[in-house]
C-alpha cells in the first residue's frame, strides 16, 4: 500500500503554533512575514485563515530568526533567502556584520566622549598664558622664546578633542577607502600629539589606547601591540593617581592588539586581567565602557 503524496504532505504539515516553537519566531511575526511575502506558509485555509507549514521550512524559519536576532533589515533577510549561491549569502551576512561593527564603534565613541566630557576641566587656559603643560607628567615649558611656533593651550586642547572624535567617526564607516584609513591613522597620532602637549598621563594613555585600537581595526598587529604597550606603561604603577577603568582599558587594548598580531595565548592572558579589573571599577558607567570593549574583543 502506498501513501498518496499530496495527502501525506498535508498530514505532515505543522501548525503555526508548532512552527513558531520550532523556529523561535512569534506567531505575530509569522503572520507579518506572510503578509510581506518573506516567509509564506505552505497553505492557508481560505475559510478560517489557518496557516500551516512544511517541516522543510523549519530551517528557513530558523535562518530568518537568526538574521533578525542580529538586527538585519527585512529587505536584507529577503536577499539572503533569495540567494542560491552560499558565497552570495556569506557576502550579504558579512556586509551586515561590518555595519554592526561600525554601529558598535559609534556606541563606543559616545561612551568615550561622555567620559571625556566628565573629565575635561570646566575652564581652559587662555591664549595669553606664558606656559603650557607638555608631556605625560604636566611638565611646564617656557613659551616666551618661541611663541610663533606654539599653539595656545585652548586651541591645542580643542584640536586634540576634535581629532579624537574624528577617529571615532571614521571607525564608524563600514566600507572605508584607503584614503580614509590613512586619515584614520593620521588623526589618531595627531590627537595623541596634542594631548601630549596639554594633557597629562591619563590623556596620553587614552591617546595611545586609541592609536592601538586604530591599528587593531586595520589588522596591523605590530604597531597595535607597540601602542597598547605604551598605554600600559603610562598607566601601570599609577593606580593611586589614575582611575581603575583606565588600567582595565589598557589590559583590553593589549588583548585586542595581541589577538590581531596572532598571539592568542598572550591575548587571552590580557583579557583575563581585563575581566578581573572590572571588579575594581566602582563607577558603573566607567565599568560599562570597559565591559563593552572587552565584549568586542576577537575570540
Amino acid at each position: 500500500m502506498t501513501t498518496d503524496g499530496p495527502r501525506h504532505d498535508e498530514q505532515s504539515r505543522l501548525s503555526i503554533g508548532r512552527f513558531s516553537r520550532l523556529t523561535g519566531l512569534s506567531i505575530g511575526a509569522l503572520r507579518h512575514y506572510d503578509a510581506i511575502d518573506l516567509l509564506r506558509p505552505a497553505a492557508t485555509d481560505p475559510t478560517t485563515g489557518y496557516r500551516s507549514y512544511r517541516p522543510q521550512q523549519v530551517l528557513t524559519g530558523r535562518l530568518v530568526a537568526s538574521l533578525k536576532a542580529v538586527d538585519m533589515p527585512l529587505e536584507d533577510v529577503r536577499a539572503v533567502l533569495a540567494a542560491d549561491d552560499p558565497v552570495v549569502r556569506r557576502t550579504l551576512v558579512d556586509q551586515h556584520r561590518r555595519r554592526l561593527a561600525a554601529r558598535s564603534v559609534g556606541l563606543h565613541r559616545m561612551l568615550h566622549q561622555t567620559m571625556h566630557l566628565s573629565t575635561t576641566p570646566t575652564t581652559t587656559p587662555t591664549a595669553t598664558s606664558t606656559t603650557t603643560p607638555t608631556g605625560p607628567d604636566h611638565q611646564e615649558t617656557d613659551m616666551t622664546t618661541n611663541d610663533d611656533a606654539v599653539l595656545d593651550p585652548a586651541t591645542e586642547r580643542a584640536l586634540a578633542v576634535s581629532l579624537f572624535n574624528r577617529v571615532w567617526a571614521l571607525l564608524e564607516v563600514p566600507e572605508r577607502s584607503e584614503d580614509q584609513d590613512d586619515e584614520l591613522v593620521g588623526a589618531a597620532h595627531a590627537s595623541r600629539y596634542h594631548w601630549g602637549r596639554v594633557g597629562g598621563r591619563k590623556e596620553g594613555a587614552i591617546g595611545e589606547w586609541q592609536i592601538s585600537r586604530v591599528y587593531s581595526t586595520l589588522g596591523r598587529g605590530e604597531p597595535a601591540v607597540h601602542h597598547a604597550r605604551r598605554c600600559h606603561s603610562l598607566v601601570s604603577g599609577h593606580g593611586a593617581e589614575l582611575d581603575a577603568w583606565l588600567l582595565g582599558s589598557a589590559y583590553e587594548g593589549l588583548s585586542r592588539a595581541y589577538a590581531v598580531a596572532g598571539d592568542r595565548a598572550v591575548a587571552d592572558e590580557w583579557r583575563t586581567k581585563a575581566v578581573a579589573q572590572l571588579e575594581l571599577i566602582d563607577d558603573p558607567d566607567d565599568r560599562e565602557i570597559v565591559q563593552a570593549d572587552i565584549a568586542s574583543l576577537p575570540r
